[in-house]
């Protein structure tokens, strides 16, 4: 039988719907009640049931999905991993894998979409699948979420259903985020009846975690647990509109690249030694060759590059070629520089960028058009290992956030105020101009 709080799941009808908190309240359960009942009720009803790895799709849904569903009402095909029933309505079972799941969920359409444990999965992901909400059909399009405090999503998910923090475009009024399509319904583990019966010991086994852990996990705390690495990013603080900057602004890229992910990052200075990140791009499984068109085909006519950042793994000798990737680069009009590949050092140079100045602005800005970029920052753990430094994993979080890492660690030099010449700029600073008869005859 279903707690309260489970009720309110089930009958919710907001277009996103949150269950979370506590760990232990019963939340996977109601997941697969309403899947599976909904897909009973309504004829063609489409499901996506979502976990972040396959093992834990398989053991938290698949196989008691297959126990509670008598063959009669329905089949699974394991080569689809997708339930049909006698009613026309499917249940599509699915695993995140990043930037590949993108490609396998292009052009799918359901009408309901359930992330169980949403904070293992990031903001790009969450609004990707968003935009798998949709087709014909005459259901209304939802989206249902269970979470624990922590995890990549912690922030997105903390933002939208705790803080309820809308975020707001002045100049598109359809990006908007609308406080009432959320819904949040916290989770204690009390609400489990069934769970305290059959594991008497669970609570002592909670309250027995760390501090901060027990704070989230046994009452469901959302400030016990951190969220970004980067506290220190603001979406509006950090993050501006895209718009032409001055062209005497000194222009860099950074990158970091390998055959599973490429990410450049386009970077301008300004006078006062400012940085503004204005270009992203990011492409799986490029070659070198491939990859230096790509950046040089995303370089528009007039953009002096002064230096490309990229990692000192690409001065490597290929044991195949004989050849560095650096070589092939620089042979397909892309020279590199070697950036340091000092991770807590270049961490605390990027937390540094992001750092207010005495004006007000951080050192650092991002236009709004870099959304992989933003989403990484704000998604990127701190290495549970190492809480110096910056997670490796998810993986796929981490390529621009490497590519920023070695621009920051490199130096860079401001732009130069515009009609203002070397030789000016030189006196400026003291250390002379022409030589002059006089001079030369000392």
């Amino acid at each position: 039988m279903a707690s309260d709080k489970q009720k309110q799941f089930l009958f919710a009808r907001a277009p996103f719907i949150a269950y979370g908190g506590a760990k232990g309240g019963g939340k996977t359960w109601a997941v697969r009640v309403k899947a599976v009942g909904g897909a009973i009720m309504n004829p063609g009803l489409r499901v996506l049931i979502m976990r972040r790895t396959y093992p834990e799709l398989e053991e938290n849904h698949i196989g008691p999905i297959l126990r509670m569903v008598p063959p009669e009402l329905g089949s699974y095909l394991t080569t689809t991993r997708r339930m049909t029933f006698f009613n026309g309505s499917t249940v599509k079972f699915g695993h995140w894998q990043g930037d590949i799941s993108e490609l396998e969920y292009q052009g799918q359409e359901f009408d309901w979409i359930f992330i169980d444990e949403a904070t293992q999965f990031t903001e790009r992901a969450f609004n990707y699948l968003k935009g798998c909400l949709r087709g014909v059909s005459p259901y209304d399009k939802r989206m249902y979420l269970t979470c624990n405090p922590g995890g990549v999503g912690h922030a997105w998910v903390k933002r939208l259903f705790i803080d309820r923090d809308y975020r707001r475009s002045p100049g598109n009024p359809e990006e908007d985020e609308t406080p009432e399509d959320y819904v949040f319904i916290p989770a204690t583990v009390e609400d489990n009846r069934f769970l305290l019966r059959s594991s008497p010991h669970y609570l002592k086994m909670l309250s027995q975690m760390p501090e901060n852990v027990r704070r989230a996990y046994r009452y469901g705390d959302w400030d016990a647990l951190g969220g970004s690495y980067f506290d220190e990013f603001r979406y509006d603080r950090h993050t501006c509109p895209p718009e032409k900057l001055p062209a005497h602004w000194r222009r860099y890229r950074a990158m970091d690249y390998g055959l599973d992910m490429l990410a450049v990052l386009w970077i301008a200075v300004d006078e006062e030694g400012r940085s503004h990140v204005y270009r992203e791009w990011t492409q799986e499984k490029l070659i070198v060759r491939d990859a230096a068109a790509g950046i040089l085909e995303r370089t528009m006519p007039g953009e002096n590059i002064e230096a490309t950042f990229a990692p000192p793994d690409l001065w490597s000798t290929q044991k195949d070629t004989g050849r560095t990737m650096e070589e092939i680069f620089r042979s397909c009009g892309v020279a590199l520089v070697k950036a340091d590949n000092s991770r807590v050092q270049g961490h605390m140079l990027v937390k540094d960028m992001l750092a207010l100045r005495r004006d007000g602005r951080p050192g650092l800005e991002i236009s709004r058009d870099c959304k992989k970029l933003i989403s990484d920052l704000t998604a990127i753990q701190a290495d549970t290992d190492n809480p110096g430094d910056a997670a490796k994993t998810p993986h796929e979080v981490t390529h621009t956030v490497d590519a920023l890492r070695y621009y920051c660690v490199s130096r860079v030099a401001p732009a130069e105020p515009p009609g203002e010449t070397g030789r000016e700029r030189t006196e400026d600073l003291g250390l002379g101009g022409e030589p002059d008869m006089e001079y030369l005859m000392y």
